[in-house]
């Protein structure tokens, strides 16, 4: 057997055991997979489709209709004087830091598939334009962790992913030409009322699909939560008791990289410092639903989960010196 026969074959012996594992859990642990399940559900129908439909059926709407460079204009002066991009990547960019997780993927592959971006400008904006939302940080990241302090996880949150971009413009992506706006789009028919009314037809379509697919991820990567918790509990009665509470806060800690908001629930405010350098990742399930949003695109999720590691690296070393710095300010 050839290499790539035995790895395809080590995989698929790898995703059966685990799923094998996964069934056995749910069966074993109704009640557990009960809540985590619906927890799940819960995050999705309370957080998601209220904070991120809407946008997702506007963004649609302006892509489909051509009204992106419009929307741009006023801050495009401001930030092509900082990244140096076109007015359809300004777009990109201010909806992936407004509106959150994963409207910057998703307008990023939206604005390719219909040849409003270059492939480059894509692989650009993916790797730091697609974050947290400031609504769902500010709303609910930073009240559940009790932080009275604003500005300084603002600064880590965002400002980190800004400045990241701008080191990209100028190293890796300096190659990204200035392509002229008109060489770029399709020709487009006028926009009557009939058409009007399509293009809001398929925008609202493909929101709904897209976010009935992370509302999927969601449930799905919340019950994954099963398989540490079960495990440490099966090790901790027979572990001293010092092993047995850095088992169990293990487990914890790999709640938020499962999935993210449903992990922060768990960990509340037990470790906020824990809470705070996962939230750059945004764990596995958002690594699912990013995939899911730009795999037909021809993007690459191994260099967006790169750049996803090297923010989460930038972040602890953040959150490192402002210790060092101002330690009476630190987590407050």
């Amino acid at each position: 057997m050839t290499g790539k026969t035995v790895q395809y074959k080590m995989r698929q012996i790898i995703y059966t055991i685990f799923f094998l594992l996964m069934t056995i859990l749910i069966l074993t642990n109704s009640q557990k997979s009960l809540y985590y399940a619906l927890n799940g559900l819960n995050l999705w129908f309370s957080k998601m489709i209220p904070t991120l439909l809407p946008f997702m059926i506007l963004s649609g709407i302006m892509v489909r209709l051509g009204l992106t460079e419009n929307f741009a204009s006023l801050l495009h002066p401001v930030l092509n004087l900082i990244f140096r991009v076109r007015k359809n990547v300004t777009y990109a960019m201010i909806m992936g830091f407004l509106c959150g997780f994963p409207m910057g993927a998703r307008v990023t592959g939206d604005l390719l598939d219909r040849k409003l971006i270059t492939k480059r400008e894509a692989e650009y904006l993916l790797a730091f334009c697609n974050n947290i939302g400031p609504v769902y940080f500010t709303g609910f990241v930073l009240p559940l962790l009790n932080r009275r302090l604003i500005w300084p996880y603002l600064a880590g949150m965002y400002g980190l992913p800004l400045l990241y971009g701008v080191i990209l413009r100028f190293t890796l992506f300096r190659d990204m030409e200035m392509t002229p706006q008109s060489h770029m789009e399709t020709k487009r028919e006028p926009h009557t009322a009939l058409s009007l009314l399509s293009q809001i037809d398929d925008a609202i379509t493909s929101s709904v699909q897209n976010i009935l697919m992370l509302g999927g991820y969601m449930i799905l990567f919340n019950l994954f939560q099963l398989v540490p918790e079960v495990l440490s509990g099966l090790l901790i009665p027979s572990l001293p008791t010092s092993a047995a509470i850095g088992v169990k806060k293990v487990s914890l800690m790999l709640a938020p990289i499962l999935e993210i908001t449903g992990g922060l629930g768990l960990l509340s405010d037990s470790m906020p410092l824990w809470s705070l350098l996962s939230l750059p990742f945004g764990g596995l399930s958002c690594i699912a639903q990013t995939y899911s949003t730009i795999r037909h695109s021809g993007l690459d999720i191994d260099e967006y989960i790169r750049h996803k590691l090297i923010l989460s690296g930038i972040t602890v070393i953040y959150y490192t010196f402002w210790r060092w710095f101002s330690p009476e300010s630190f987590l407050i």
